[in-house]
């Protein structure tokens, strides 16, 4: 059986998917780094799947040419993403150039398949227009414009492999501590919506992704494309956090703070702790989840890829909730959400 390897796998969505993935009998190995207790936990969980994980960053030719040994498919989450005290440069070098070498090694080792792991960040702020995926790019980050550079570079350098980029949608469910944060602020009565929680949100459950990454991969037709993996339906951060709550038997707050501190604050944090080079606990990407308003159209998704539909994000929370409670994930101390 063709073996793939999950890039990033000590990350949220990586993990799942290795999980998943060799639970329905794939033939799956896995690389990651184990920098903190969150990723220790997912990769002692992995390893007591039975999925064989490498640790390391992949930043040598020797680390890259053990990884691909006997692989057919590489499906790269390995990424920067949410530092805040790095130079725009970092995520340039992670995301661009060192997807550049890694491609040209994975081609030398004879894989075929190799699927990158964009972003919907790639858009920036969007306003109330639909995005598909050739609406012009407009990344407002570091972040989102090393994904560009990485979509382009591939676009031009990808070594003859059958190249896919899925630009990932938000997404939540088992694994992820981004809304873990959310579900225990609002489940202890913690949590002050950011401005008036308008703005508008398309999540996957990264079950869902997990089937979508799956049939890109098997549809030559997508080779070349980006297509947006989103969910199926755009709702607002009120909505979010009214389907949370109902999911951990709370009411919501009807309480909020304003954006313009909250921003300002953010600022000067960066300006100061994120020069010095430590992170800071609030930055101004955090707060795009109460902020950017995001509404996508699947169209390509649907034309190219025979998928059901995907649950709603009612029903993805609450079986969110229940994956957390069974873990020992709830309830932990509340923060702002954006972190994963």
């Amino acid at each position: 059986m063709p073996r793939t390897l999950i890039t990033g796998a000590t990350g949220f969505i990586g993990c799942r998917l290795a999980e998943r993935w060799h639970g329905n009998g794939r033939e799956v190995a896995a690389t990651g780094m184990v920098r903190n207790e969150v990723e220790d936990e997912r990769a002692t969980g992995l390893r007591k799947a039975g999925v064989p994980l490498l640790e390391a960053d992949l930043s040598s030719p020797e680390k890259i040419d053990e990884a691909c040994q006997g692989v057919d498919t590489i499906v790269h989450l390995a990424a920067a993403q949410h530092e805040a005290n790095v130079s725009d440069g970092y995520f340039m070098r992670v995301n661009v150039e060192a997807t550049r070498e890694f491609v040209k090694r994975a081609a030398q080792q004879g894989v075929r398949r190799f699927f990158y792991a964009s972003s919907i960040g790639v858009y920036g702020i969007a306003g109330d227009s639909m995005i598909d995926e050739d609406t012009p790019l407009a990344p407002d980050n570091a972040y989102g414009r090393s994904k560009v550079a990485a979509e382009e570079m591939l676009a031009k350098e990808n070594g003859g492999l059958q190249v896919f980029i899925g630009r990932i949608g938000e997404t939540y469910g088992p694994w992820d501590r981004r809304l873990l944060k959310l579900y225990s602020g609002i489940r202890k009565g913690r949590f002050l919506m950011v401005g008036r929680g308008g703005n508008l949100h398309q999540p996957v459950h990264v079950d869902d992704l997990a089937l979508a990454i799956d049939r890109l991969l098997e549809t030559p037709a997508a080779a070349g494309r980006p297509v947006i993996l989103s969910g199926d339906d755009a709702i607002t951060t009120r909505q979010m956090c009214e389907s949370i709550a109902a999911a951990v038997g709370k009411n919501l707050s009807r309480w909020n703070i304003p954006m313009t501190p909250m921003m300002l604050a953010a600022g000067a944090m960066e300006a100061t702790l994120g020069r010095a080079g430590i992170q800071p606990p609030l930055h101004r990407r955090r707060l795009d989840f109460f902020r950017k308003s995001l509404k996508f159209s699947t169209a390509r998704r649907d034309a190219l890829l025979d998928l059901p539909p995907q649950r709603s994000f009612d029903d993805g929370a609450k079986e969110t909730a229940t994956w957390y409670r069974d873990h020992n994930w709830l309830p932990l101390e509340p923060a702002i959400a954006g972190d994963r």
